[in-house]
């Protein structure tokens, strides 16, 4: 009875391993890491070591708090990143609260798929690495323009601005990262200003601080020399135009002027030679007699 019972465990060992054999002959993906920088966060692993005659394909998957607490485990593919032929995955879109992910990913060849290789510890968003953000400064005016590129969606700039020489008056603004572009405006014409800024997530979670910025302030850009400079033009045109009017008619020849100014005659209701007739019927001739006045002797 022992030996059957022996038998039959060896057997159950036998079919267990040919099993696993079937399922993963394909080494599985090695080093998986993530790197995220300004919450980009990116998936990397090396390739399994053996050869695959067809091409070699990857998928990975997700596991946050909801999943593991609310949905008993359950690990979510990743739209983007299933059968695709990079080493690499961006989750940005995926990770998508401030809790701890489990990530894991397989390879896979033709039919033969590798274990999965989970990521080790589990990542969080706010272990990102905040750089410096990009930023440019312009005088437009009497005002400051400060310009950033590419920023941390979820983030926020903060701004510092002083008067050069008096850093300890530093004046603080607070920019959400999808405006992208800030106004300083009524600033001192001719004095210099500085710019620093810094990309900021939480109270703990701060980029590093850009190099200060410093430019003129010029004040009304052109102001000061176009409205006279119009004025100016205006006035020299007009008294042009009126010149050339009066040197036509002044030096204008006769022929010339018929020919520029020609008379047109007057309408027959103004003609003082007119000769108005009027018709009277013949009933009312009769009624007027000729009247000869003779003078008194």
């Amino acid at each position: 009875m022992m030996m059957v019972v022996m038998m039959m465990v060896v057997m159950m060992v036998v079919v267990m391993m040919i099993l696993l054999d079937q399922v993963c002959t394909l080494a599985a993906p090695s080093s998986a890491c993530m790197r995220s920088v300004d919450m980009t966060h990116v998936l990397r692993w090396r390739p399994p070591l053996a050869a695959c005659d067809t091409a070699l394909l990857y998928s990975v998957q997700f596991q946050g708090e909801f999943e593991l607490m609310h949905l008993k485990g359950t690990w979510l593919n990743a739209p983007e990143c299933q059968l695709i032929p990079h080493t690499r995955c961006d989750l940005t879109f995926d990770l998508g609260s401030d809790s701890d992910y489990n990530l894991r990913v397989r390879a896979q060849c033709g039919s033969e798929l590798s274990a999965w290789t989970e990521l080790s510890p589990p990542f969080n968003r706010r272990d990102t690495v905040l750089m410096a953000p990009a930023m440019s400064v312009t005088a437009v005016g009497d005002a400051l323009q400060v310009t950033f590129a590419k920023l941390p969606l979820t983030a926020v700039v903060s701004v510092t601005v002083w008067k050069s020489g008096d850093e300890l008056q530093a004046v603080v603004y607070t920019m959400p990262a999808d405006q992208a572009v800030l106004h300083v405006a009524a600033l001192q014409e001719g004095a210099e200003y500085c710019v620093r800024a810094q990309t900021v997530l939480d109270a703990r979670i701060r980029s590093g601080s850009t190099d200060a910025e410093c430019v003129f302030i010029t004040g009304r850009p052109d102001g000061a020399w176009k409205r006279p400079t119009t004025v100016g033009v205006t006035v020299i045109a007009m008294a042009a135009l009126l010149f050339a009017v009066f040197w036509s008619v002044v030096h204008c020849r006769p022929h010339a002027c018929q020919s520029y100014f020609h008379k047109e005659p007057l309408p027959r209701s103004l003609d003082p030679d007119w000769d108005i007739q009027i018709q009277v019927s013949p009933e009312e001739a009769e009624l007027y007699e000729p009247i000869h006045v003779s003078a008194a002797p």
